[in-house]
């Protein structure tokens, strides 16, 4: 095992570091993808594309903008912001940022898709991985648990936000529309949900599979306030997600329409539905971890 990095928080950091610089924060990120690349490689299984494009979303999240306690960790999170993976086959990332942010220790990433790992390919709450408030992988479902935990956090008098991250390929489930229907006409106001608007799901161009058409004119039509932003550059992102906090509280759930790149960092990865699914070879890996070098690796 690699040495530990300055990346693997200390168990007394239970906050997010709100003076952290998009410098330090575009470091996080790239041993976060050091680390999805390898972890995917170790099994030859998993998705390193969507969690290689949603990389800097989650970073930014954990690390300067949720207000979030990772120990002791609770299933109810009372008084802290929450997040919720939808489309949870991307679970490298949030597997990744949660270690690194404190929730387990760095060293349990070797352990994923495992037999008897707690790190299953899909999140799951069986395992009592901390971080986890519920089993995703069947798409479509996020929204709706996150609609439901932000009115709990409202009937609770908790002023926490809910935070919920969906695939544009998962928009093509019904459940969605139905949750979206749903939170403007409750004036779910707690909550913030993000499009990873890449433009691929596993058979293909998302245009081609399904045709999603114009997404911001469909939820304001649903009566959502909409932001768009590119995903994989933090100076446009932070921005965007004070926008979107600035928002909150006003009648309206809010969704951020996020355009990243598939396999974002690695450049034979970006951009290419092939790479939703499929694990690097020796050489691949190699070359990706090239790219993804960090001032101070501390790679598991």
């Amino acid at each position: 095992m690699a040495q530990e990095s300055s990346f693997a928080a200390s168990s007394e950091t239970h906050t997010p570091t709100p003076t952290k610089s998009v410098d330090q924060l575009k470091q996080i990120a790239a041993q976060v993808r050091r680390d999805i690349v390898r972890m995917v490689h170790a099994v030859n299984s998993g998705h390193p594309g969507g969690s290689l494009g949603c990389t800097d979303l989650l970073v930014a999240l954990y690390f300067k903008v949720m207000k979030h306690h990772p120990e002791p960790f609770d299933m109810n999170g009372i008084g802290q912001d929450l997040f919720f993976l939808s489309n949870g086959h991307i679970s490298p990332v949030f597997y990744s940022v949660l270690a690194r942010s404190g929730y387990f220790p760095v060293g349990e990433l070797a352990t994923f898709r495992k037999l008897n790992s707690r790190l299953q390919g899909h999140p799951a709450t069986h395992e009592h991985l901390p971080g986890i408030r519920v089993a995703s992988g069947s798409l479509g479902q996020g929204l709706s648990v996150a609609i439901g935990a932000a009115q709990a956090k409202k009937l609770n008098n908790d002023d926490r936000t809910v935070f919920v991250l969906m695939g544009d390929g998962e928009l093509e489930e019904g459940q969605i529309w139905e949750a979206a229907m749903y939170a403007p006409h409750h004036k779910v106001d707690n909550l913030i949900a993000f499009v990873d608007r890449n433009g691929q799901q596993i058979d293909g161009p998302t245009e081609k599979i399904g045709g999603l058409g114009d997404l911001r004119a469909k939820f304001e039509a649903f009566n959502w306030r909409v932001l768009e932003t590119d995903g994989n550059n933090l100076e446009k992102l932070l921005p965007t997600l004070e926008e979107a906090q600035s928002l909150l509280g006003q009648g309206q759930p809010i969704m951020v329409l996020m355009d990243t790149q598939m396999g974002y960092g690695v450049d034979f990865m970006m951009g290419s539905h092939k790479w939703h699914g499929v694990a690097p070879n020796d050489e691949q890996l190699e070359k990706a971890l090239q790219q993804l070098m960090v001032e101070e690796a501390g790679d598991y």
